[in-house]
């Protein structure tokens, strides 16, 4: 009986059973942004990151615009200043 007790004893971990922490890894700047894109100037004035290519869409009144599109702020499109 004293060697199963011991066997047990020995068999179980020694360590409190406590849910282990995954390791933090240092973020940077330059880690955030894990897709590349590009910085470009919308016409509304203020600057947009996009990932995807930049396409010309026709307006509703003829003409054609450049648009980037797939951006970080969620937009599919930004109209691009000329």
């Amino acid at each position: 009986m004293r060697v199963l007790t011991l066997a047990l004893m020995f068999s179980l971990p020694l360590s409190p059973i406590a849910p282990q922490h995954p390791l933090r890894q240092p973020t940077t700047h330059i880690s955030k942004h894990t897709k590349a894109g590009r910085w470009y100037f919308a016409a509304s004035g203020h600057a947009v990151y996009c990932y995807g290519p930049v396409m010309t869409v026709p307006r509703p009144n003829g003409e054609l615009q450049k648009v980037a599109t797939f951006c970080r702020d969620g937009s599919a499109i930004v109209p691009l200043k000329d």
